[in-house]
């Protein structure tokens, strides 16, 4: 493989806020890299430097040996571009959106008109095609934003916060959908705070921080470090903020973190026995509720890496609206 995206020491900042900070990678062509962080961290920034809609202060992007450092336009007829919120009309309807956006790619309007029901049907969306963009749902109107991104079959796809804020049922379909592209080989850059959607979909993670990658390897790189590592997640009738402490004396030789208000994570380097867990704790009049083996997951690499806790990333996508606050 070839690099198509190629991005060095790439820096923007808003005023005092550095949204990204010298920020350098590559993104083989075909691969699907996931650009994993909380609201914040500089993914929307970056993308938005990449695919055209904002300059760099400093660092250039080059793609597909195009030059769009100085140009930020010139590779737009190879990349299709999915924002994090629907740039489509709400006056137009599912079909004429789609071959609105085909007209702007510069496709003749048989072209546009087939490939506009193909995707129609392709995302499950041919019974609207004539109702306005206005009243479709959440997970209907990011269906048809990723149609109109791919309407043109571009070479590389920008998704940025795809299935943030929509339905299970979406989500999943969303995700096949992208799996699809992939495997027809389409290079994918895909921006996500779903860490369990990142471990699912992407070849390689980069992990973004305040503006910068702190860590970008394959998944089967990152999960190396956790291979051997044992943990026991404990839950308990009713909240201890010393749940932990509490627990420590019965296995010193383990690491043991609060994993929610009534919830502790026993984790070692050996096998833990959850019996001498569970007696303990009822020794010391807690009612445990569950006891039960894990096993390591991108999860557990993020927090360890990054120092933010998962829960910090689930709260972000549970705010009204998909937790939008990311002006990086």
């Amino acid at each position: 493989m070839s690099a198509v995206i190629e991005v060095d020491g790439l820096t923007k900042s808003f005023g005092d806020v550095q949204a990204v900070n010298g920020v350098s990678f590559t993104v083989e062509r075909g691969e699907l890299l996931g650009f994993l962080g909380p609201n914040g961290a500089g993914k929307t920034t970056t993308i938005n430097m990449l695919t055209g809609l904002a300059r760099p202060d400093a660092g250039t992007i080059s793609i597909a040996g195009i030059d769009c450092t100085r140009n930020p336009k010139a590779a737009q007829h190879l990349i299709g571009v999915v924002p994090d919120e629907s740039n489509l009309y709400p006056e137009l309807t599912g079909f004429g959106n789609l071959c609105f956006c085909g007209a702007l790619y510069g496709m003749s309007r048989k072209d546009r008109e087939e490939r506009a029901r193909e995707l129609l049907a392709l995302f499950s969306l041919a019974e609207a095609a004539d109702r306005k963009f206005a009243g479709y749902s959440r997970g209907m109107k990011r269906k048809l934003t990723i149609a109109a991104g791919i309407i043109h079959r571009p070479e590389i796809l920008f998704l940025d916060e795809p299935t943030t804020g929509i339905d299970v049922a979406s989500a999943r379909q969303l995700r096949q959908l992208v799996e699809g592209l992939h495997r027809e080989g389409t290079t994918i850059f895909l921006t996500t705070h779903y860490i369990e959607e990142a471990e699912r979909l992407c070849e390689r993670i980069a992990f973004i921080v305040r503006g910068r990658i702190v860590r970008i390897e394959s998944v089967a790189e990152l999960m190396q470090p956790v291979q051997d590592r044992h943990a026991v997640l404990v839950s308990v009738a009713e909240p201890d903020p010393a749940l932990a402490e509490k627990l420590a004396p019965a296995c010193p030789d383990c690491e043991i973190t609060a994993a929610g208000p009534a919830q502790v994570r026993v984790e070692s380097a050996g096998p833990i026995s959850v019996a001498p867990l569970v007696r303990f704790l009822d020794d010391l009049g807690f009612d445990v509720v569950e006891a039960r083996k894990m096993h390591p997951s991108l999860e557990d690499v993020f927090v360890r890496i990054t120092g933010i806790e998962a829960d910090a990333m689930r709260k972000e996508r549970e705010k009204p609206g998909g937790g939008k606050v990311d002006a990086a």
